[in-house]
């Protein structure tokens, strides 16, 4: 009876352990299989830009002030300009609403891979270094730089060597300093950075500065008779540009921007626009 007994106990034993195993293989095999078979449309949402803000809603649009880009109103309060109704427009064809968010234009790029942003799009110049880090869209504003000094001295400033040792003022990060820094005149002046292309109006405007190297577009809407800066003038054209909007290197969503902005240009959306904001479009 004892030996029986114990034969049976054995039998249980084994036959338990038997089920315990099978159960632990099942449900391994199944946490496994399932969380690879269940999430395959995660995992392609994460190397996807375009995914993300589908699935978001919203499209995250890093910006400086930069009139005619973007910029507030200052009889509506609106906040508007050529840039912040080609991105609403262009998010309207991608079912999402746009954030603006404004940033620190000289950690642009930070901001851009640590996803607090998902674009840069504030009339960004397009350079080679620019393309080596960002993938960035077709141009699509015609562009030039241009030498901002007072009124009085715009003969003397026409000729860049007369730069040679003068202060001359520079938004940091920008297109700006970098043909500064390239130029064989200017690159011998002493190159003062600040944070914002207006404040480099304003180191001209005190005298701080003897001129400053400026972006046209915004040059013509802030300088001269009727503004804050009359006695400011445009004194020779710097260097030829292009804008374009930068997205992460190797984005989905750099294609698809491009597809709608030729969509835009093809209906006259675009043209509208540009004529609006007294702008030249891209070729």
């Amino acid at each position: 009876m004892k030996t029986k007994k114990l034969l049976a106990l054995l039998l249980a034993g084994a036959m338990s352990a038997s089920l315990l195993a099978g159960c632990g293989s099942d449900s391994s095999a199944d946490t496994a299989g399932g969380d690879d078979a269940a999430n395959p449309s995660d995992t392609a949402a994460a190397d996807s830009d375009l995914a993300q803000i589908e699935d978001a809603g919203k499209l995250k649009i890093g910006y400086t002030v930069y009139e005619p880009m973007n910029y507030t109103d200052e009889q509506t309060g609106e906040f508007t300009g050529f840039d912040t109704e080609f991105a609403q427009a262009v998010c309207e064809k991608l079912g999402v609403e746009p954030e603006f968010i404004e940033i620190v234009w000289d950690t642009k790029q930070v901001s851009l891979e640590s996803g607090e942003i998902d674009c840069i799009w504030n009339g960004m110049t397009i350079t080679d270094d620019l393309k080596q880090n960002t993938s960035v869209s077709d141009p699509y504003v015609e562009n030039t730089q241009v030498v901002v000094t007072k009124t009085e001295n715009k003969d003397t400033y026409a000729d860049y060597a007369n730069l040679v040792g003068k202060t001359v003022a520079v938004e940091a990060g920008s297109a700006a300093q970098s043909v500064a820094e390239e130029d064989e005149n200017l690159s011998q002046s002493e190159l003062v950075t600040v944070s914002k292309q207006t404040d480099a109006l304003l180191e001209v405007k005190s005298g701080t500065a003897d001129a400053a190297i400026f972006d046209r577009t915004m040059a013509e809407n802030m300088i001269g008779e009727g503004t804050d800066f009359a006695d400011l003038t445009i004194c020779g054209v710097f260097h030829q540009e292009q804008y374009g909007i930068g997205f992460r290197k190797g984005s989905d969503l750099c294609d698809r921007v491009n597809e709608i902005m030729a969509e835009l240009k093809e209906d006259g959306t675009l043209q509208s626009l540009a004529d609006k904001y007294g702008l030249s479009l891209a070729e």
